[in-house]
């Protein structure tokens, strides 16, 4: 039954007389509008943020272009469903000669091989490929598919559009029907908080709906208490743009700062469970790597780097296992920030210190006059001397010739760096104090 679907599926538009927003690709005359008008559509991406009409856009598209729609997520499918769809597309086209719109919804999280697959067929016109995606396809979309197809940017809705899509579902009667009434501050702060996703609007709209008793006249007036409720009821959902999204990696970050497999693999699993991009996760589990074990164990950012790698390979479903391995082993991992520390000290000294030139000592000489000048002079080539490390020498301006940047713990391996640089810089010092340091206070740390 139609009322059992949400609001938002209710109320989606069904022609471009309906449809809200986006004038500069659907608004009369643009390319698109024209192309979809006529029914010529070509190969496309649908570049933008969530509920804006991807999804929308493209069964539209597909309507007026006489065309069969299929539609598979690239969240849930695989290779074996999309080649089965495509098979059913390509005998459908050399049967009745009408073609198939195969629409992949968040395309990015299929991995290369995966769109591999699609492109022989989109490239035979078998299938006219409309992929929809919140990231830049120039990054996620291989170059190949890429290039047969083209890309339409879609923008945040506006406050109006989203005002529009609202009171639209209030009176439409596949929507609300005309049983609801929105105090003016009510609608103000949904249309705000939307944040230009129609699609939070109109599930926020239906939250509070739902939850508002009928009046003696059988409507129900819903006010600011009750949208508010209803868009605090939503943010206990995982929205990849909103504040769940940045709390639930901050928790995961924490976890495996703190050393903590359970709690790591639990918010890793939270996330994944959630939908969350698994490239997203996958360069945090990097950036932990080296910011928060650093060098007390290199091997972690190998790990890290792997897991990545493997994750872009398989793609999801599989992919959380890469993930949650790298994961337990960052939390296990000796920690160490002593790199971040020292970077925190040199980007300082970058911004208050003087950009001195570099020291002739340290300078090629590749003409007689530079030579002349003193470029190269003194220089001492480190493979001639001992355990090939040239003494009293420093690579330093000679206004930071006492600075540290990097000052090592005595943890994991890093313990044995730290010997080996003490006997290094026992070596070159040249009437140095080498217990000075740049100090150990660290940058601030950056919010996760």
């Amino acid at each position: 039954m139609a009322s059992a679907q949400p609001l938002a599926a209710r109320m989606r538009p069904r022609d471009l007389a309906e449809f809200v927003g986006q004038p500069h690709l659907v608004g009369e005359g643009r390319v698109l509008r024209k192309a979809i008008d006529a029914g010529q559509l070509p190969s496309m991406i649908l570049w933008g943020p969530p509920g804006t009409g991807k999804t929308t856009l493209a069964a539209i598209a597909a309507k007026k272009a006489n065309a069969r729609f299929v539609a598979i997520s690239a969240v849930s499918s695989g290779v074996a469903e999309l080649r089965k769809l495509i098979d059913e597309s390509r005998k459908l086209h050399q049967l009745t000669g009408q073609r198939s719109v195969l629409f992949i919804d968040e395309i990015h999280r299929f991995n290369k091989a995966q769109q591999d697959v699609v492109l022989p067929y989109v490239e035979n016109g078998d299938v006219i490929l409309l992929g929809a995606t919140t990231e830049n396809p120039s990054f996620e979309v291989n170059s190949a598919l890429l290039s047969r197809s083209r890309v339409y940017t879609l923008q945040p809705l506006s406050e109006e559009d989203v005002r529009t899509i609202v009171r639209d579902a209030m009176a439409d009667q596949r929507g609300l029907a005309g049983g609801v009434s929105l105090a003016d501050d009510a609608e103000n702060a949904l249309v705000a908080v939307s944040n230009g996703d129609a699609r939070v609007a109109l599930n926020a709209l239906e939250l509070a709906s739902d939850a508002t008793a009928p009046g003696p006249d059988g409507r129900r007036a819903i006010g600011l208490a009750e949208i508010r409720e209803a868009l605090q009821r939503r943010s206990l959902l995982y929205d990849r743009a909103g504040d769940q999204h940045y709390d639930t990696i901050s928790a995961f970050i924490k976890s495996v700062r703190g050393s903590d497999p359970d709690a790591a693999l639990y918010w890793l699993m939270r996330m994944i469970d959630a939908g969350e991009d698994p490239m997203f996760i996958a360069r945090r589990i990097v950036i932990l790597a080296g910011e928060d074990v650093g060098l007390a164990d290199p091997q972690a950012l190998v790990i890290a780097s792997a897991a990545q790698q493997a994750t872009h390979l398989i793609g999801f479903p599989e992919g959380y296992f890469p993930l949650a391995e790298a994961t337990v082993y960052l939390a296990l991992a000796p920690k160490s920030d002593s790199l971040k520390r020292g970077l925190g000290e040199l980007q300082k000294d970058l911004a208050e210190t003087r950009a001195d030139p570099v020291p002739l000592h340290l300078r090629n000489a590749p003409t007689p006059l530079m030579a002349r000048l003193g470029y190269g002079k003194d220089y001492k080539y480190a493979h001639d001397y001992e355990d090939h490390v040239a003494p009293d020498t420093s690579y330093l301006p000679e206004s930071l010739q006492d600075r540290r940047y990097y000052v090592p713990t005595e943890l994991g391996a890093e313990a044995k760096l730290k010997m080996r640089l003490e006997d290094l810089r026992r070596r070159t010092a040249r009437g140095r104090d080498p217990s000075r340091t740049a100090g150990t206070s660290g940058p601030r740390p950056v919010a996760d």
